[in-house]
Protein backbone atom coordinates (compact mmCIF):
# COMPACT_ATOMS: atom_id res chain seq x y z
CA UNK A 1 0.00 0.00 0.00
CA UNK A 2 1.45 3.45 -1.37
CA UNK A 3 1.94 5.94 1.23
CA UNK A 4 0.61 9.68 1.04
CA UNK A 5 4.26 11.11 1.01
CA UNK A 6 5.68 8.27 -1.90
CA UNK A 7 2.18 9.12 -3.91
CA UNK A 8 3.17 13.05 -3.66
CA UNK A 9 6.66 12.54 -4.64
CA UNK A 10 4.92 10.41 -7.99
CA UNK A 11 2.57 13.29 -8.84
CA UNK A 12 5.59 15.78 -8.16
CA UNK A 13 8.00 13.48 -10.66
CA UNK A 14 5.44 13.24 -12.73
CA UNK A 15 4.40 17.05 -13.40
CA UNK A 16 8.00 17.45 -13.82
CA UNK A 17 8.78 15.00 -16.29
CA UNK A 18 5.29 16.40 -18.15
CA UNK A 19 6.26 20.21 -18.43
CA UNK A 20 9.94 19.74 -19.12
CA UNK A 21 11.34 19.94 -22.59
CA UNK A 22 14.99 17.63 -21.51
CA UNK A 23 15.36 15.42 -18.78
CA UNK A 24 18.86 14.07 -17.86
CA UNK A 25 19.83 11.64 -15.62
CA UNK A 26 22.95 11.54 -13.63
CA UNK A 27 24.93 9.37 -11.48
CA UNK A 28 25.77 11.04 -8.18
CA UNK A 29 27.87 8.59 -6.65
CA UNK A 30 30.69 9.78 -4.37
CA UNK A 31 28.98 13.55 -4.16
CA UNK A 32 29.32 15.63 -0.77
CA UNK A 33 26.05 17.23 0.13
CA UNK A 34 27.73 20.16 -0.15
CA UNK A 35 28.65 19.47 -3.41
CA UNK A 36 25.15 18.54 -4.62
CA UNK A 37 23.72 21.89 -3.05
CA UNK A 38 26.38 23.72 -5.33
CA UNK A 39 25.21 21.56 -7.99
CA UNK A 40 21.49 23.05 -7.77
CA UNK A 41 22.78 26.28 -7.25
CA UNK A 42 24.28 26.35 -10.90
CA UNK A 43 21.64 24.58 -12.08
CA UNK A 44 18.97 26.92 -10.93
CA UNK A 45 20.37 29.87 -12.09
CA UNK A 46 20.10 28.02 -15.77
CA UNK A 47 16.48 27.43 -15.00
CA UNK A 48 16.82 23.52 -14.37
CA UNK A 49 15.59 21.63 -11.44
CA UNK A 50 17.73 19.11 -10.26
CA UNK A 51 16.16 16.24 -7.86
CA UNK A 52 17.88 12.94 -6.42
CA UNK A 53 15.27 10.66 -6.90
CA UNK A 54 13.89 7.23 -5.88
CA UNK A 55 14.34 4.63 -9.25
CA UNK A 56 10.68 2.58 -8.78
CA UNK A 57 9.25 6.64 -7.67
CA UNK A 58 10.26 7.24 -11.19
CA UNK A 59 9.23 4.67 -13.03
CA UNK A 60 5.95 4.81 -12.04
CA UNK A 61 5.97 8.53 -12.81
CA UNK A 62 7.07 7.91 -16.12
CA UNK A 63 4.20 5.36 -16.58
CA UNK A 64 2.41 7.54 -15.40
CA UNK A 65 3.32 10.79 -17.65
CA UNK A 66 3.24 8.32 -20.86
CA UNK A 67 7.30 8.23 -20.95
CA UNK A 68 8.47 5.10 -20.71
CA UNK A 69 11.78 5.94 -22.19
CA UNK A 70 12.83 7.78 -18.99
CA UNK A 71 13.17 4.52 -16.98
CA UNK A 72 16.01 3.68 -19.23
CA UNK A 73 17.75 6.18 -18.06
CA UNK A 74 17.23 5.37 -14.24
CA UNK A 75 19.57 3.47 -12.77
CA UNK A 76 21.39 3.25 -9.51
CA UNK A 77 21.76 6.03 -7.69
CA UNK A 78 20.32 8.89 -9.71
CA UNK A 79 19.35 12.47 -9.85
CA UNK A 80 17.34 14.07 -13.02
CA UNK A 81 18.21 17.45 -14.08
CA UNK A 82 14.68 19.00 -15.36
CA UNK A 83 14.57 21.42 -18.27
CA UNK A 84 12.02 23.59 -19.04
CA UNK A 85 13.48 25.98 -21.77
CA UNK A 86 16.19 25.86 -24.04
CA UNK A 87 17.01 21.85 -24.16
CA UNK A 88 21.18 23.33 -24.84
CA UNK A 89 20.73 24.70 -21.31
CA UNK A 90 20.85 21.67 -18.80
CA UNK A 91 23.21 20.00 -20.21
CA UNK A 92 25.46 22.94 -21.02
CA UNK A 93 25.19 23.63 -17.41
CA UNK A 94 25.48 20.21 -16.15
CA UNK A 95 28.57 19.50 -18.17
CA UNK A 96 29.97 23.44 -17.21
CA UNK A 97 29.66 21.97 -13.36
CA UNK A 98 31.36 18.72 -13.81
CA UNK A 99 34.79 20.42 -15.79
CA UNK A 100 34.86 23.16 -13.15
CA UNK A 101 34.03 21.28 -10.20
CA UNK A 102 36.01 18.08 -11.74
CA UNK A 103 32.85 16.24 -10.00
CA UNK A 104 32.49 12.52 -9.89
CA UNK A 105 28.85 13.72 -11.46
CA UNK A 106 28.51 11.08 -14.42
CA UNK A 107 25.73 11.57 -17.17
CA UNK A 108 23.66 8.44 -17.77
CA UNK A 109 21.64 9.61 -20.78
CA UNK A 110 18.85 12.12 -21.25
CA UNK A 111 15.21 12.02 -22.83
CA UNK A 112 14.51 14.60 -25.61
CA UNK A 113 11.30 14.93 -26.57
CA UNK A 114 10.55 11.29 -27.46
CA UNK A 115 13.88 10.31 -28.32
CA UNK A 116 16.44 9.01 -25.83
CA UNK A 117 20.33 10.34 -25.68
CA UNK A 118 23.35 8.78 -24.23
CA UNK A 119 25.83 10.59 -22.22
CA UNK A 120 28.19 11.01 -25.25
CA UNK A 121 25.43 13.03 -27.35
CA UNK A 122 24.11 15.16 -24.61
CA UNK A 123 28.34 16.21 -24.06
CA UNK A 124 27.73 16.79 -27.78
CA UNK A 125 24.60 18.73 -27.21
CA UNK A 126 26.28 20.75 -24.40
CA UNK A 127 28.64 22.13 -27.27
CA UNK A 128 26.15 23.57 -29.41
CA UNK A 129 25.42 27.23 -29.27
CA UNK A 130 22.23 28.28 -27.28
CA UNK A 131 19.22 29.02 -28.66
CA UNK A 132 19.47 32.69 -28.99
CA UNK A 133 22.89 32.44 -30.41
CA UNK A 134 21.31 30.53 -33.30
CA UNK A 135 18.40 33.14 -33.88
CA UNK A 136 21.02 35.72 -34.14
CA UNK A 137 22.96 33.70 -36.62
CA UNK A 138 19.85 32.98 -38.88
CA UNK A 139 19.03 36.11 -38.65
CA UNK A 140 22.04 37.49 -40.04
CA UNK A 141 22.48 34.93 -42.56
CA UNK A 142 18.66 36.33 -43.98
CA UNK A 143 19.40 39.77 -43.50
CA UNK A 144 22.71 39.82 -45.63
CA UNK A 145 20.99 39.25 -49.48
CA UNK A 146 18.93 41.56 -48.72
CA UNK A 147 21.68 44.07 -47.48
CA UNK A 148 23.82 43.37 -50.59
CA UNK A 149 21.12 44.10 -52.96
CA UNK A 150 20.13 47.21 -51.66
CA UNK A 151 24.48 47.86 -51.31
CA UNK A 152 23.93 47.13 -54.96
CA UNK A 153 20.60 49.03 -55.89
CA UNK A 154 22.90 52.04 -53.84
CA UNK A 155 25.69 51.94 -55.51
CA UNK A 156 24.78 54.13 -59.07
CA UNK A 157 23.11 56.54 -57.10
CA UNK A 158 26.24 57.02 -54.57
CA UNK A 159 28.33 57.18 -57.41
CA UNK A 160 26.34 59.94 -59.13
CA UNK A 161 26.40 61.74 -55.82
CA UNK A 162 30.16 61.54 -55.23
CA UNK A 163 31.11 62.72 -59.49
CA UNK A 164 28.63 65.55 -58.85
CA UNK A 165 30.55 66.52 -55.21
CA UNK A 166 34.02 66.23 -56.69
CA UNK A 167 32.58 68.60 -59.14
CA UNK A 168 31.19 71.06 -57.55
CA UNK A 169 34.57 71.26 -55.12
CA UNK A 170 36.53 72.20 -58.08
CA UNK A 171 34.48 74.00 -59.92
CA UNK A 172 34.24 72.60 -62.90
CA UNK A 173 30.90 71.81 -65.08
CA UNK A 174 29.56 68.53 -65.25
CA UNK A 175 29.57 66.91 -68.77
CA UNK A 176 26.09 67.57 -70.12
Amino acid sequence: MPTQKKEQAVAEIRRLIESSTVTISADYTGMSVSAITDLRRVLREAEVEFHVVKNRLAYLAADEAGKPLLKEIVEGPTGIAFGFGDPVAPAKALVDFIRATRSPLKIKGAVLDDRRLTAEEVSALAVLPSKEELIARLMAQLQSPITRLASVLNAPLTGLVTVLHRASETGTETPA
